[in-house]
């Protein structure tokens, strides 16, 4: 049987110590990513050297009507995947070890943050991930916190400021602190 590395680990959610060895791996890919954005936060606002500047980042191409506004901050680059028509304002918080999917039509308010990761409780040295995916044409408002392990379904709305700590199914509209669904989009 063939062994997972390091971010195939992460994303499915097993227990990863910080301290073996295979999560030497995770820590380079975190230093590549923290150097490439800090670059990409300290250009000049260009549209398309930015848009070279996150291909380069995310080792493969970004989708030419995908748009991140910077600044934003990302820990591991190889863990987020990007669709079409995706649009991203600034000051964006990705800790993306646990992997993060954005679906094509999605767009993100500022000030927006995605947490895939969290600690072992009894190891605070062992981390435990689980993924966050936002389904096709979803709106995420200003300042949207995502907790680990979230996705959010189709054509739905998350209201600025709210704490999704669930699941939000299709076609909701959600608010609040933990975000609760209060409306259902016909």
């Amino acid at each position: 049987m063939e062994q997972k590395n390091v971010f195939e680990r992460l994303r499915g959610g097993e227990p990863v110590s910080m301290f073996e060895p295979a999560y030497m791996d995770a820590i380079n890919e975190m230093n590549r990513t923290r150097m490439a954005i800090f670059d990409i936060n300290n250009m000049r606002p260009d549209m398309v050297e930015i848009h070279k500047a996150f291909d380069k980042l995310f080792l493969k191409p970004m989708d030419e009507t995908t748009h991140i506004t910077t600044p934003c901050q990302i820990d591991f680059a190889n863990q987020v995947t990007l669709g079409k028509n995706v649009f991203i304002n600034h000051s964006l918080c990705l800790m993306s070890a646990g992997g993060i999917i954005i679906d094509d039509g999605t767009q993100i308010g500022p000030q927006c943050t995605m947490v895939t990761t969290n600690h072992d409780f009894h190891d605070h040295n062992t981390l435990v991930c689980r993924p966050v995916h936002l389904c096709k044409n979803v709106w995420i408002g200003a300042r949207v916190t995502i907790m680990p392990g979230v996705t959010i379904g189709e054509n739905s709305v998350i209201a600025g400021g709210a704490v999704v700590t669930r699941d939000i199914p299709a076609n909701s509209v959600a608010a609040g602190i933990p975000a609760k669904v209060v409306k259902t989009i016909e």
